[in-house]
């Protein structure tokens, strides 16, 4: 069993190192992840200059560009080999509802799903890595089950109580749940007098019923949730026909 590693913590985050520790000997590990940290980088591909890939001293590889550049590169140029498992993260804080398409972690994950291999993105929901320990032993047990029962075609986003191995109340199968819209920007100045503008926080949680992500952490369940890739608005299709009429 080959299984790919990333994040977008950082090749040197403590979350990935949790990971790799968690799942030793579970197979083959190879680690390529962001040389720096890449929160919110999304499924972003560099494209206007080359990257770099160098190996760190413990033996992962660490890349300049974004979490999908990590994954991209590893399996198209890098490995000779097709890894079973793509796995990404442990994330510093959460990846739920609408946040996930903004999500290095879950973009990691993507672009091993996109070419085919089933993969998986853990995040620990609250910053700063408390209870990271739990969180490690919790992704172990996901990928047990992912080698003993294999899903061929699968992408699951998968986000992990701060609270201690035992006080978690096991795991569900969850929907994305919502936030409103994010809070106003926040205006600042460069010591020469230039105006800049910091992306405001999150915006408060408008959907989180008991099968959401968000109504699941609230209980201290584990938040499994499977993701799929087609855009299409499959129920606005007819409506889209009528509208453009003879055009």
């Amino acid at each position: 069993m080959r299984i790919l590693v990333a994040n977008d913590d950082g090749y040197n985050a403590s979350g990935i190192e949790a990971l790799v520790g968690a799942l030793k000997g579970l197979g083959e590990l190879t680690i390529v992840a962001p040389e720096t940290n890449c929160s919110g980088a999304s499924n972003s591909l560099t494209l206007n200059r080359p990257l770099s890939v160098r190996q760190a001293p413990n033996g992962y590889y660490f890349v300049n560009g974004t979490p999908s550049d990590c994954v991209h590169i590893a399996l198209t140029g890098l490995l000779d080999f097709r890894p079973d498992l793509v796995v990404s993260g442990i994330n510093n804080g959460a990846n739920m509802g609408d946040d996930t398409l903004y999500s290095g972690t879950v973009a990691a994950a993507t672009e091993g799903f996109l070419f085919g291999i089933p993969s998986i993105a853990f995040s620990l929901v609250k910053k700063g890595w408390e209870h990271l320990d739990a969180a490690a032993r919790i992704a172990r047990q996901i990928v047990e089950r992912q080698l003993e029962q294999p899903l061929q075609s699968v992408l699951l986003n998968v986000n992990i109580p701060a609270v201690p191995f035992e006080a978690m109340q096991g795991m569900a199968v969850t929907r994305l749940g919502k936030r409103h819209p994010s809070e106003p920007v926040v205006k600042s100045s460069t010591p020469y007098g230039d105006p800049v503008y910091w992306i405001g926080p999150v915006g408060m949680v408008s959907d989180s019923a008991a099968d959401t992500d968000f109504g699941a952490i609230a209980q201290n369940l584990v938040s499994v949730t499977p993701l799929r890739l087609d855009l299409t608005h499959y129920e606005q299709l007819q409506n889209v026909k009528v509208w453009m009429g003879s055009l």
